[in-house]
């Protein structure tokens, strides 16, 4: 990213602090929130529930995310430069090529991202055109299908071709962009939060996901599991806040804007915990144990992506209006990892 100038005068800038707040929670809110962390809390989870997994989590949102956000803020919107610029400023010129290892990580992680757009995406226009799968193996034969198709590839391109026009068009169709993204994103999310939770048998999913077993903050795993999620779904140290943030303006502050964008990114992700659990009780409870159900989302059920691509559309087709709530929440999915995808092309650009 070029460096932009730092007087007033620039024209690169969000035009009001929530234009920037929507377009880094745009970064922050991915598949990380709605897909890994339901997983991950399952799988730190004890007996009585997973509570004080989300303490730990919680824990690491104060000590650890929001210190490297504001950071990245602080950073941005003082040095006006990417990732390469801000190390050689700050270190040196012999250190520039850290800044290039974050952007050359940020490239990496892009390339994946897209493809998990595409799967998102054509698995919401599946939803929608071709009914839902009635069993898990219909569900994990449409995946298979899928997988063996020419769709992940004309999706991931198409996914890339998005994020680039949003990219080539400057700050401004960024901000554009997540404008539409993100509330959407949002309330989607609310839409299905409400429908999981007033499913018969949801409401001992919800209960489980906020019990706290405090015996489990003995295992240092679960620790370990807790910082990991929270770096992963918050993004904080990845350089992409700080690249939005160089076109922050002078008045919106640093410290307020890292604790939204925390407190928001981490809000999203207890609501989508609140409806997978409540879900996956709510469906999966008149057929499994507890133990049962927990395995399916610990394991994430076949293949490492089952819970999401291959369980999810079997459970959405045995819940009343499930159909329409699978459009959704596969909509939800490709416009967390769109808007996420959006920021990496920028940083590595």
């Amino acid at each position: 990213m070029a460096t932009i100038p730092a007087d007033g005068s620039s024209s690169a800038r969000f035009t009001s602090r929530w234009g920037l707040i929507l377009s880094v929670l745009g970064i922050a809110v991915g598949t990380g929130n709605i897909w890994r962390f339901p997983r991950i809390a399952a799988s730190n989870a004890g007996d009585d529930g997973a509570g004080a997994f989300l303490v730990a989590w919680l824990v690491f949102l104060v000590v650890w995310s929001v210190p490297l956000i504001i950071a990245e803020y602080a950073l941005g919107q003082r040095g006006r430069m990417g990732v390469v610029g801000t190390f050689a400023r700050l270190a040196g010129p012999k250190f520039a090529w850290l800044g290039a290892f974050v952007a050359f990580v940020a490239a990496a992680i892009m390339c994946y991202y897209s493809v998990v757009a595409g799967w998102c995406a054509y698995f919401m226009a599946s939803s929608a055109l071709q009914g839902l799968p009635v069993t898990s193996e219909a569900s994990l034969a449409a995946w298979d299908a899928f997988q063996a198709s020419p769709w992940p590839i004309v999706l991931h391109g198409g996914m890339m071709a998005l994020g680039v026009v949003a990219v080539r068009g400057g700050v401004s169709t960024i901000e554009k962009a997540n404008k539409i993204l993100v509330p959407t994103l949002l309330a989607i999310v609310l839409v299905a939060v409400v429908r999981a939770v007033t499913l018969p048998g949801a409401g001992e999913g919800v209960a489980y996901l906020f019990t706290p077993d405090w015996g489990t903050l003995r295992v240092p795993s679960v620790w370990l599991e807790a910082l990991t999620q929270n770096a992963w779904d918050t993004g904080a140290g990845w350089g992409l806040i700080l690249t939005y943030a160089a076109y922050m303006r002078k008045e919106d502050g640093v410290v307020r804007n890292a604790i939204l964008t925390g407190v928001g990114n981490n809000t999203v992700s207890l609501l989508a915990g609140t409806m997978i659990f409540g879900i996956a009780f709510a469906v999966l409870g008149a057929q499994m144990t507890q133990p049962e159900i927990l395995e399916v989302m610990q394991t994430s059920g076949e293949r490492g992506t089952g819970l999401t691509f291959i369980w999810m559309p079997a459970l959405f087709a045995e819940m009343p209006l499930g159909a329409p709530l699978a459009v959704l929440f596969f909509l939800a999915l490709t416009f967390a990892a769109l808007s996420s995808l959006i920021s990496m092309i920028e940083l590595s650009t």
